[in-house]
């Protein structure tokens, strides 16, 4: 047997048939004769099994080192004949087993729920289950239900490790600062008033082209958004949408637009204002009077400093006066380490070869380059985490790459940058959050609780409902899934992730390096509609891209980053009422946020997908119509143990319905959704 910390990756090729078959027998005849038919027969009913860490099923989802954590299993009633935990302790490298006891039925009484508990320590470990009944044997873990044992895939147990409580209950609003809102036009970049890379600056008027008049000089392209101006609509992103974190792309000092080419960490740009400008950003932000108090997410570009950068100094732009030579001036240079040179100076290491954004070495720990972005209180890092300017996380551009000797991104020494960065981050703020930009699995700096706190979840979320719902994905390329094919990939990103990290990946419908949504699901607002529905529900944090909530077209780079239209940001707009409505009710049910997830119906012949959050106080099913047209679902409600008579509400429209016979049935427009409450 592997070791079970070697967690493969999941792909839809990588589930079992029996677990993809299981997942979709989701009828009410399932529970009309199914749960009927469980006994002891040498046969475990599948569909009755379920586990997750969602707080009806574990007792302990973030654990100290010295608390027990309780698993609670659930059968078919009467199905099986014993249930037990098998568990890896990292401690001492040997597998353990917990003997499961049968504690109680459901409130329908259709399943038993069985319980054992893993003894308190502080190591890292790793569970599954094996279920019995007489001479048959199931498995179960977080990547489904097997016949024979897995390999891989297991739940989490990580003592010690917590993501912040205000990211996992939060939504994030994210800003193109230069394309929000210019609230300050005394500091807008005029035309001609500096050159860069050949390229002269350009100021167009707001809700123009965003591309240049002159070929290869997008970024050079301004529109006069700025800190102030997002000041100034935190009304709107606080009040009217409810949105609590505010991550804002880069706002240092640089010649382009963009300011993924940082002249200067230690200063805002001046086109977006001041550190006193910032300042007072950051706490109307903390402020609880404009709005619910917030938090803010500051992106951090690591991997690569702009060649304008006093540490680099190959090209300038402006007024601002080094101290030093730069690297690319002199090899005597205090910041030479900070950069790898094949032939000095014309040949170095680049972010990608694009030779304006020369990559900083890292060198071994200890070294210059990584006290001064992280390691000593005077850091980058550690210097917007403390007062005055008390932001509340980062999330980390090109996060894989940052690494020593200009190598993008090996294993070994980038891990160790990262570990010793969470350190850094920690050590100031011990609830600030640390999100990694990555675009696939993740799962190596999320899975051990020394790393990133979550990632941008491309991979676990963006990618697979552009392709449920746009039939495109996130690029554009033609691509289109099932609801079991979304089921499938969806479960398995979500067993190479801890609870709690699940629970804080960021989920958006498209971001600054995509195209929009919208464009994507070809300008039909209703896809949009659904996409928002599927972003309040799942499990994670809702990550708004600013705009999406109104239906913003745009294509590649730079065409996604468009100017906002402030005649759309109002309840007026259907969009923008409905992503503040969602809002409301994530943050009404604790359960759309840190509740289990059952998936209820993966419908493909009626493009329908319908799944389960809920807690100890709440029960919510999720309905999500893919087609066009308006459908009538059955939803086995009975399997999140609704009982019959209850009544469920659809939060969304208000209709009321009642569970009969497990299940309930209701109508739901094209391209739309239901969320019905109990």
């Amino acid at each position: 047997m592997s070791h079970p910390m070697k967690r493969e990756p999941y792909g839809l090729h990588r589930l079992p048939l029996a677990l993809c078959m299981a997942l979709a027998l989701s009828s009410a005849s399932l529970w009309s004769t199914a749960a009927r038919a469980a006994s002891n027969d040498n046969n475990v009913e599948w569909a009755g099994l379920f586990h997750d860490q969602g707080p009806v099923y574990d007792s302990a989802p973030e654990p100290t080192a010295s608390t027990p954590v309780t698993l609670t299993f659930r059968t078919y009633k009467g199905d099986i004949t014993s249930a037990n935990i098998k568990y890896y302790d990292s401690a001492d490298g040997q597998y353990h087993w917990v003997a499961m006891q049968w504690v109680a039925n459901d409130a329908t009484g259709t399943y038993d729920l069985w319980q054992g508990t893993i003894p308190a320590s502080s190591s890292e470990k790793y569970y599954r289950f094996q279920i019995n009944d007489g001479t048959a044997t199931a498995w179960y873990n977080a990547a489904g239900i097997t016949s024979s044992e897995p390999s891989s895939g297991d739940f989490f147990i990580i003592p010690g490790f917590k993501t912040p409580a205000w990211m996992k209950n939060g939504v994030i609003y994210q800003v193109f600062p230069d394309r929000f809102y210019n609230g300050d036009t005394s500091n807008d970049v005029t035309n001609g008033e500096y050159t860069y890379a050949g390229c002269a600056t350009e100021q167009h008027a707001w809700g123009t082209a965003v591309t240049s008049n002159v070929s290869g000089c997008n970024s050079a392209v301004f529109f006069g958004g700025d800190l102030a101006g997002v000041d100034q609509k935190l009304s709107y992103i606080k009040g009217t949408l409810g949105a609590d974190i505010v991550y804002l792309n880069p706002i240092f000092s640089s010649p382009t637009n963009h300011k993924y080419d940082t002249q200067n960490y230690y200063t805002v740009d001046p086109a977006f204002g001041s550190n006193t400008t910032l300042q007072q950003l950051i706490g109307d932000i903390h402020s609880a009077s404009n709005g619910p108090a917030g938090y803010v997410i500051l992106d951090g570009v690591f991997n690569h400093s702009g060649d304008s950068n006093c540490w680099f100094g190959a090209q300038t732009y402006d007024s601002l006066t080094c101290s030093q030579p730069g690297a690319y001036q002199s090899q005597s240079s205090p910041y030479y380490s900070y950069y790898t040179f094949q032939t000095w100076p014309s040949s170095y290491s680049t972010f990608f070869g694009i030779t304006s954004m020369p990559k900083l070495d890292y060198g071994a720990s200890g070294s210059a380059t990584r006290n001064q972005i992280y390691g000593n209180a005077g850091s980058v890092v550690q210097t917007y985490l403390a007062q005055p300017y008390g932001i509340d996380g980062w999330r980390l551009d090109a996060a894989q790459y940052l690494d020593a000797g200009g190598n993008n991104g090996s294993d070994t020494t980038n891990h160790q940058i990262m570990q010793e960065l969470r350190t850094a981050v920690k050590s100031v703020n011990s609830n600030a959050e640390i999100v990694g930009e990555y675009w696939g699995d993740a799962s190596s700096w999320l899975d051990d609780g020394a790393e990133w706190d979550s990632a941008m979840n491309y991979n676990g979320f963006t990618q697979p409902a552009s392709e449920w719902i746009c039939g495109v994905d996130e690029s554009g390329n033609s691509a289109s899934l099932t609801p079991s094919q979304l089921d499938s990939w969806l479960l398995g990103t979500r067993a190479d992730l801890p609870i709690d990290v699940q629970q804080t990946m960021t989920n958006f419908l498209g971001s600054h390096d995509t195209e929009r949504f919208a464009t994507r699901c070809g300008a039909d607002i209703w896809k949009t509609y659904l996409g928002l529905i599927f972003q309040m529900t799942y499990v994670g944090t809702p990550t708004i891209y600013y705009g999406d909530e109104y239906g913003m077209q745009g294509g590649a780079d730079p065409d996604n980053r468009r100017t906002f239209d402030w005649t759309q940001a109002t309840t007026s707009n259907a969009a923008v009422a409905l992503t503040q409505q969602l809002i409301r009710i994530r943050n009404e049910y604790p359960a759309l946020r840190t509740g289990s997830f059952m998936t209820l119906v993966t419908d493909d012949t009626n493009d329908i997908y319908a799944f389960a959050r809920f807690d100890k106080s709440n029960r919510l099913a999720v309905v999500l119509n893919g087609t066009s047209n308006t459908e009538t679902v059955t939803v086995p409600v009975y399997e999140e143990s609704m009982t019959n008579g209850s009544q469920v509400t659809d939060l969304i429209t208000g209709t009321k319905y009642t569970v009969s016979n497990g299940n309930v049935t209701v109508s739901v427009e094209g391209h739309y959704g239901a969320i019905l409450a109990q």
